[in-house]
């Protein structure tokens, strides 16, 4: 049986083929060819690219923390919407998905040790009782670290012994907070110098990046563990 003429074709085109590779294999020039004939098959059309992900560590910090150091991310509310976040080595210690934020101060007491979480709790300043606070930070031990995020209002109910105990806690901005104010802080018992960690944006209607409250803040960083832990 004769083969038809295109079918005769094609298997020229084959056996040529495939004697070229083969005389490029045993002129030891396979290599090369094989790469030039994957380009004949490929095109910039079917070429797939990917960007690569910027790796995210801890809390989803750019860049991974030292040793024995505390990766932390805390953000505050967003007006009255949306609540702040308080995330520690990878576990998030208060959020609105753990139902444990509200409105005014939410704290997080944390041992500077070992990273342990001590209490979480949110302190209303706008109705609340201000000595629901008070009896919350006064107490506080050596080496316990304080995560603080405001939301909504965190300042309508302080009082100067509130502003006085964050000041001895590291805050530079606790004694000018004041209605509205967004706040993000991380302090310390027993601090000698002002703490590295803090924002604070002023409630103005000027500046307001929503109506009737500045922009969330959002602090990240890590912290050195400490040598004498809370008890």
């Amino acid at each position: 049986m004769r083969v038809a003429g295109p079918l005769r074709i094609v298997v020229l085109i084959l056996t040529a083929g495939l004697t070229w590779i083969m005389g490029s294999i045993l002129l030891g020039t396979h290599g090369s060819s094989f790469s030039r004939l994957q380009q004949l098959f490929s095109s910039p059309e079917n070429a797939v690219t990917t960007e690569p992900r910027a790796r995210k560590y801890k809390c989803g910090l750019p860049q991974p923390c030292p040793e024995q150091h505390l990766a932390f991310r805390v953000v505050s509310g967003a007006a009255n919407v949306i609540g702040p976040k308080i995330c520690l080595e990878d576990k998030m210690l208060m959020s609105s998905v753990k139902d444990n934020v509200g409105r005014g101060l939410n704290i997080a007491l944390v041992n500077g040790v070992n990273g342990e979480l001590l209490e979480a709790r949110s302190f209303d300043m706008w109705a609340g009782d201000v000595n629901d606070l008070l009896k919350f930070i006064r107490p506080l031990h050596e080496g316990t670290l304080v995560f603080v995020a405001s939301y909504d209002d965190p300042a309508t109910k302080m009082n100067d012994e509130t502003r006085k105990i964050f000041s001895e806690l590291g805050s530079t901005n606790a004694k000018e907070l004041a209605f509205r104010d967004s706040w993000v802080f991380v302090g310390a018992k027993g601090v000698q110098d002002k703490s590295p960690f803090e924002q604070h944006v002023k409630n103005s209607k000027n500046t307001n990046k929503y109506e009737g409250w500045p922009e969330a803040l959002e602090l990240e960083g890590c912290i050195p563990q400490r040598t004498v832990g809370a008890q």
